[in-house]
């Protein structure tokens, strides 16, 4: 069986893993998988993988094409769930093209939609610097992290507008109204 795969981007801070992780706590047969949780489990394990990613996210930046790559589809399809929202990724126009070229020679896994919660700057930054999780929370790497979103975002943008997959959800509301209307949104396309 085909999985409906639904990316969900947005800045740092735009509440993009916690909406997705609750829409999934809701609905047992989605599953839900970060970028960022996939990455940082493979450092945790100290796998020799771990170290290389290590070395890019401790400074902010994108982790090179193929590792991300296996990681999200290795996950996709080992996933026990046919519905799966993917938060974090593309973040820049290689990662979106390498990815749609797996998705061209794999119909195991289909692109049903791109969901972008879309918050501005300022909310985003307030956001992450009031969290105070670690490494992340340090002015300069936000604003790293800000701007290695937001280069590439109209590329990745036009490129899912063209193929009618974008779908802009306001980010900056309450977290359940947010919540309700992701979660109508993917109930709609399946």
């Amino acid at each position: 069986m085909t999985k409906k795969l639904f990316l969900i981007i947005g800045a740092p801070g735009s509440g993009k893993t916690t909406d997705a992780a609750i829409i999934a706590e809701r609905n047992s047969n989605f599953a839900h998988y970060s970028t960022g949780d996939l990455l940082r489990a493979e450092v945790a394990s100290g796998s020799e993988r771990g170290l290389k990613i290590n070395h890019f996210i401790s400074r902010g930046l994108i982790v090179p094409i193929e590792i991300a790559i296996e990681t999200i589809t290795s996950a996709i399809k080992s996933s026990s769930s046919n519905i799966i929202l993917f938060d974090g990724y593309p973040r820049s126009f290689e990662q979106m093209h390498e990815l749609d070229i797996f998705l061209k020679n794999d119909n195991s896994i289909e692109l049903v939609s791109v969901i972008e919660v879309v918050v501005s700057e300022e909310i985003a930054h307030t956001r992450v610097l009031g969290r105070s999780r670690g490494e992340d929370d340090k002015e300069e790497i936000f604003n790293n992290r800000m701007r290695v979103y937001t280069d590439p975002l109209a590329i990745i943008q036009v490129f899912y507008e063209e193929k009618n997959l974008l779908q802009k959800i306001n980010g900056e509301r309450s977290i359940e109204i947010i919540v309700d209307e992701i979660e109508s949104f993917i109930k709609s396309k399946i």
